[in-house]
């Protein structure tokens, strides 16, 4: 009765009248896992109220919000094998349903309740080695506090320093170190994605049978090494290797490594054989026309392969784990690609409308700046001769790094 009445209460929505019967059940409940700490007459000593929570993500990012009635004091610190945030919290009456933090994506479980006297974990187990990378504690009014955690994938030489010695740390503690580490290196980076791999070959060449896989690895290295090699700059390969990443890591990948660009790689293939040259993509959620649509519907494909189920969040969950306000990002996008028509036209063949937009996943990161190159079209028998090219390929490469320091010298000089 008591977890049905929870489910019927309990909300994104839910009133201060529902909350306060969602308290009620919680403070029952309490007064058998916690004892003395409700029953005592010190009010200080009363349990805090976890009323309400949601927990949401995908392979690459995990988001848990947190309502409260009064705000909590929390620290927290990792444990290995397998990967575990431990969120310590005082004592807490938990009084939402399980079903909102159902495990998904990275997070494999969650647990949470009283772990002794005064005292009450969260325990998010993971998929992979991962870092936190938000832990605040929100004001929200009359609705009380509202505590936000944000993981996401990490290298394992990262999760192995964050373990190396670690303490239980208060969230200003974060913080401070989060702030501190952002200062780092002042290099413009720029991730670059080499599309498909591993299991997902992607395209196939008509007459080689080149695979479009190697073909993106290939321009992706060369690319890096050219732009290393520009005083000021610096390059981050989302893939080094053929192995297969999911949409949502790739892009993650790019903003761990403090990307100020991302840029995919593909070759992709057609039914029309006789359409040849490179294309720039910016994201939208209208595609500029047939073609665009459907290289963007066959790129989002990537994740099925691996069994990965796209993002399918109700709108308003999607703004709180994305946060999306992308107007700038966007604005930035489309200056990029339009650098890359610049430097290509007269000496790299482009397509006809050569910057077309559709709704790419690998272009959704909110705060990078992103583009998605297609090469060339392995469907055609002369781009897939230019591309097997290293002349042609060095070319290419040369004026993409054009196109990227074209792009960000009017930044330097503080142009709009």
């Amino acid at each position: 009765m008591r977890g049905r009445l929870q489910s019927f209460f309990v909300g994104n929505g839910a009133t201060w009248v529902h909350r306060a019967l969602v308290v009620a059940l919680a403070l029952l409940g309490a007064l058998f896992s916690i004892g003395p700490a409700v029953a005592s007459d010190d009010a200080s000593a009363a349990p805090l109220i976890a009323y309400n929570a949601l927990l949401v993500g995908d392979d690459a990012r995990a988001r848990l919000v947190v309502d409260f009635d009064r705000k909590p004091e929390f620290s927290y610190h990792y444990l290995k094998d397998p990967a575990r945030l431990v969120i310590t919290l005082p004592a807490t009456a938990f009084g939402f349903s399980g079903d909102a933090v159902e495990a998904r994506g990275l997070i494999s479980d969650i647990r949470y309740g009283a772990t002794g006297p005064g005292q009450s974990r969260i325990v998010l187990s993971a998929r992979e080695p991962i870092q936190m990378t938000l832990a605040e504690v929100r004001d929200e009014g009359s609705a009380g506090f509202r505590l936000v955690i944000d993981l996401a994938i990490a290298d394992s030489a990262v999760f192995e320093k964050l373990l190396a010695g670690q303490q239980e740390t208060p969230a200003a503690a974060f913080a401070r170190q989060d702030a501190t580490a952002a200062d780092e290196d002042d290099s413009f980076v720029v991730a670059i994605d080499a599309g498909h791999g591993g299991i997902d070959t992607g395209a196939i060449g008509e007459d080689t049978r080149t695979l479009e896989k190697d073909i993106t690895l290939d321009f992706a290295r060369a690319f890096a090494g050219k732009l290393q090699a520009v005083p000021g700059y610096d390059s981050y390969l989302t893939r080094d290797a053929d192995i297969y990443l999911s949409l949502s890591k790739r892009v993650e990948l790019a903003r761990q490594h403090g990307a100020d660009l991302f840029i995919s790689l593909h070759a992709d293939s057609l039914s029309q054989t006789d359409i040849s040259g490179a294309t720039v993509y910016t994201l939208s959620d209208r595609a500029s026309d047939r073609l665009a649509a459907a290289l963007a519907k066959r790129e989002n494909l990537s994740n099925e392969i691996m069994g990965i189920e796209a993002s399918v969040e109700p709108e308003e969950v999607t703004d709180i784990l994305l946060d999306l306000t992308r107007r700038e990002t966007q604005s930035f996008s489309i200056s990029l690609a339009d650098q890359v028509v610049a430097s290509f036209e007269g000496r790299i063949s482009l397509i006809n409308n050569p910057h077309r937009y559709a709704g790419f996943m690998v272009l959704r990161a909110p705060d990078i700046p992103s583009i998605l190159l297609e090469i060339g079209f392995l469907s055609n028998p002369e781009d897939e001769k230019r591309m097997l090219d290293p002349v042609w390929r060095d070319r290419l490469v040369d004026r993409l790094v054009d196109a990227v320091t074209r792009y960000r010298s009017p930044m330097i000089s503080g142009m709009p």
